[in-house]
């Protein structure tokens, strides 16, 4: 798909990304991870730079590599990006077909504003331009359902709450 012009109701190209990105979505998750910490949320991603960390370093390549991309840029700049593709081995199997969000990570910035919501948005277009009838996410439950509640604004309904280790999540679907 190529890029989408700015449009009257959002600021934000969206793109395809690639492997080329992978340097763009670590500096992301290090601005939020950052800006979580910084407030005391640490229980989603915890409190180190994602860049510091070999492990999360070579996630981050191998979704750019492996995984469908999508960035949502303001004034040229990355605000938020989209991985795109099968569902994580702590989640059930589907029931039926689906695109699953791996993962979303957004700016903290004012600028970033809105821009979680058009990835998504462009995700459900994607799905319904494939046949499939849904989207599903996993999302950190902690914090006061922050997340979850965010995702319920974009038209996710909670199907199964679920931990990993000490980690609590919930297990949301959208219909497109």
């Amino acid at each position: 798909m190529t890029a989408a012009t700015p449009t009257p109701d959002h600021p934000f190209v969206v793109r395809a990304g690639g492997p080329d990105d992978a340097d763009a979505l670590l500096a992301l998750f290090d601005e939020r991870v950052a800006w979580l910490a910084a407030r005391g949320w640490t229980g989603q991603w915890g409190a180190e730079p994602f860049s510091t960390s070999g492990r999360r370093v070579e996630q981050v390549r191998r979704w750019c590599a492996e995984s469908e991309v999508r960035a949502a840029e303001r004034d040229g700049r990355v605000q938020a990006f989209v991985v795109l593709g099968d569902h994580h081995d702590y989640v059930p199997a589907p029931d039926e077909p689906e695109l699953y969000v791996q993962v979303l990570v957004a700016a903290s910035g004012p600028a970033a504003r809105g821009a979680g919501a058009v990835l998504l948005d462009d995700a459900a277009r994607l799905a319904a331009g494939r046949g499939l009838a849904r989207l599903r996410v996993d999302c950190y439950a902690g914090n006061d359902g922050r997340l979850v509640a965010y995702y319920r604004a974009q038209g996710f309904e909670p199907t199964e709450p679920f931990t990993v280790r000490d980690w609590p999540g919930q297990l949301l679907v959208r219909r497109v």
